[in-house]
């Protein structure tokens, strides 16, 4: 804390501060993207200023943003490969010593973790990589469906949407997959993942076979062509294969029918794609042959495939603009704190359940409105958000934020309690603690009626008075004396160059 004032404020800039003080919050942050092909940083420092109760980013500063790291592999087996995690550390190290950044003087963060990151063994190295500051770090493990909302929000397709008043694709081309998201006023409409991306078939210096994925091997096979590790491959088949990964993912970028062999590759289910989009965007390791941002070769086939793909879309007619990030766009430039204190009218059983920190928010779309709940479809919609941000395997607590409307009546209650239980079942049944969220003050009575008329037995957190949206994640502090209220600490994952900051939580 300095002892400094200007303005009669008091200023901030470590994570030990006393929230009924302060005006102003200075952080320093860092996002961390590592994924299958390539892995990433990026240093922040923000200025959050007090609005009533809560926080708001009234600056946002980019110190330093690493160069593009290869993800570096040992071999794990016969069949298989790790992560270097010693290499990936000194990678690491060397980002917070060219930004000129202590690690212990980071306030907050995001570590996002894509594709082979997530496997478990990876996973587990890459967190003891940033053990000492686990308690700091958002950490989001990001399947298909995540990973592709996450590219269309950070390459701007969602904001342009609003933008333009149109219909935009983004389509995200990585290292083993493909993500292609359906961006309508703001919101992602569609979306899907497929098994085509740049690095499925690595070379080395001298274009010799160095490593190959399953998806890979069977491009080969589709265009007759031998791939065998140590040896250079045929040029003219090799072309062949490289047209037929772009005419599979092409097909899923435009097609209202797959074919069994694509649809093989698809692992999310396939685009509705009811009308073409006005504008496609690209983003991905590919994107940067796309727009010719990037010249150098990587011993993949990024080049081949950013040329094969352009002609495919070229002649399919929506207009191709650049995005605000390409190879970035998955990257989240920070994770940025935002404060608020819950209304009073709350209930928490037992007291001890409290503190919870770095719970990822769902708020699914409730049908709220009629007379008459259906817990049926409130359920429903409850999985159809976890799934939406790869939650649906039930690893991990989630706050659930609601907007209640209507009347408070017995049945209208009951049904929409049974219906959340019931849609959370995957966390419940392995005891983590049911936690939810309200806009207005009606957090005390869901949380009672959950508790007592249900018989569930799980912990049980019902707050309100709280504003939250897709993409934050929470800490909910314990109970203040004075007013029977709680701090909550709002994290919201910001993606460089949009419009999301100045926005209020």
């Amino acid at each position: 804390m300095s002892d400094d004032a200007e303005g009669g404020r008091i200023f901030f800039s470590n994570i030990r501060r006393s929230l009924e003080l302060e005006d102003e919050i200075r952080l320093v942050s860092v996002g961390i993207d590592i994924g299958s092909s390539t892995s990433h940083l990026v240093f922040s420092r923000l200025v959050l200023e007090r609005l009533d109760n809560r926080y708001v980013v009234s600056e946002r500063t980019i110190v330093h943003e690493s160069e593009v790291l290869l993800t570096p592999y040992v071999e794990a087996g016969v069949h298989d490969v790790a992560i270097d995690a010693a290499a990936l550390g000194h990678f690491i190290d060397g980002q917070y010593e060219k930004a000129r950044i202590d690690p212990a003087l980071i306030d907050t963060g995001a570590l996002i973790l894509t594709g082979v990151a997530v496997r478990r063994n990876n996973a587990r190295a890459i967190g003891e990589l940033f053990a000492a500051q686990a308690g700091k770090f958002v950490s989001v493990s990001a399947g298909d469906g995540l990973e592709a909302t996450l590219a269309a929000f950070g390459s701007g397709a969602a904001a342009r949407s609003i933008r333009e008043s149109a219909r935009v694709m983004n389509v995200d081309i990585g290292g083993g997959t493909s993500k292609i998201a359906v961006c309508v006023a703001g919101e992602v409409a569609d979306m899907t993942a497929v098994d085509v991306g740049a690095r499925i078939v690595c070379f080395d210096a001298l274009g010799r076979v160095e490593r190959v994925e399953e998806s890979g091997r069977r491009f080969a096979a589709e265009a007759g062509l031998v791939l065998d590790v140590g040896r250079k491959p045929d040029a003219q088949r090799l072309g062949r294969m490289v047209a037929r990964m772009a005419d599979r993912l092409f097909e899923v970028i435009c097609g209202t029918s797959l074919d069994a062999g694509t649809a093989e590759l698809v692992r999310l289910a396939p685009l509705r794609n009811e009308r073409k989009p006005d504008v496609v965007t690209f983003s991905g390791g590919v994107s940067e042959y796309v727009y010719g941002r990037e010249k150098q070769a990587f011993g993949d086939l990024g080049p081949a495939l950013a040329v094969a793909i352009l002609e495919r879309v070229r002649t399919w007619g929506p207009r191709i603009e650049a995005p605000d990030e390409g190879i970035r766009a998955t990257v989240v430039g920070a994770s940025q704190y935002t404060v608020q204190v819950s209304g009073s009218t709350i209930f928490v059983a037992p007291m001890n359940a409290l503190p919870l920190r770095n719970l990822p928010v769902i708020t699914p779309d409730l049908p709220l409105d009629d007379e008459v709940l259906d817990a049926g479809q409130i359920a429903a919609a409850v999985r159809a958000a976890l799934r939406r941000l790869d939650l649906h395997e039930g690893q991990q607590a989630v706050a659930l934020c609601y907007c209640w409307r209507g009347a408070a009546t017995f049945a209208r209650l009951d049904a929409c309690c049974r219906g959340v239980i019931g849609g959370l079942s995957s966390l419940l049944d392995r005891g983590l603690p049911l936690v939810l969220v309200g806009d207005n003050d009606i957090g005390g009575l869901i949380g009672i009626h959950c508790r007592e008329e249900t018989r569930l037995r799980n912990a049980v957190v019902s707050i309100d008075g709280i504003v939250l949206k897709e993409f934050d994640f929470i800490d909910i502090g314990e109970m203040l004396e004075t007013s029977g209220a709680v701090p909550v600490v709002i994290k919201s994952l910001v993606f460089p160059g949009t419009a999301a900051l100045g926005r209020t939580a």
